[in-house]
């Protein structure tokens, strides 16, 4: 039955909460692999030995995409034909706005950082530890992004 807060256009707005999960996280990670992937083979064609630990900016942008594929099958999974409130349409979009956010901003820095830090580690041995570490406080921001997204997602069903 509709009401006023249960209105039939209310699980519109989940379903734009996984869209953007999904588009902003996967974007995200798709500029942190191809910005990360350019410096790999330019320093592949130099130094092939280096490839493999170079890999990891790539390995960490996967992840954010990851984040945004459970965010959009918990919000999914809450999804009903009944008493769907606009409430939980509105819980729904920030989840999915949090996470999406957060990984497009990760993956932004996840592909700076990768890309200069690769060049500089095929000159400097030294500055893996520091890239890494980088790439770390990168990461967080898109869990940063879950753990928001998590949270509303749990609120949504109180």
């Amino acid at each position: 039955m509709e009401s006023e807060l249960t209105p039939k256009f209310a699980p519109f707005f989940s379903m734009a909460g996984i869209a953007s999960a999904m588009i902003l996280g996967c974007a995200g990670a798709a500029y942190g692999t191809a910005k990360s992937g350019i410096g790999i083979a330019g320093i592949g064609t130099y130094r092939p030995d280096l490839i493999m630990k170079s890999l990891i900016p790539v390995v960490m942008s996967g992840i954010l995409a990851v984040y945004a594929l459970v965010i959009a099958v918990l919000i999914a999974g809450n999804l009903g034909p009944d008493n769907y409130s606009l409430f939980d349409g509105f819980m729904h979009l920030g989840c999915g706005l949090s996470v999406g956010g957060a990984g497009l901003a990760a993956g932004y820095a996840i592909g700076i950082v990768g890309d200069v830090g690769v060049r500089s580690y095929m000159q400097q041995s030294r500055i893996f530890v520091g890239m890494v570490l980088i790439l770390i406080f990168a990461e967080v921001l898109g869990l940063y992004g879950l753990i928001v997204g998590l949270i509303l997602n749990t609120r949504a069903q109180a």
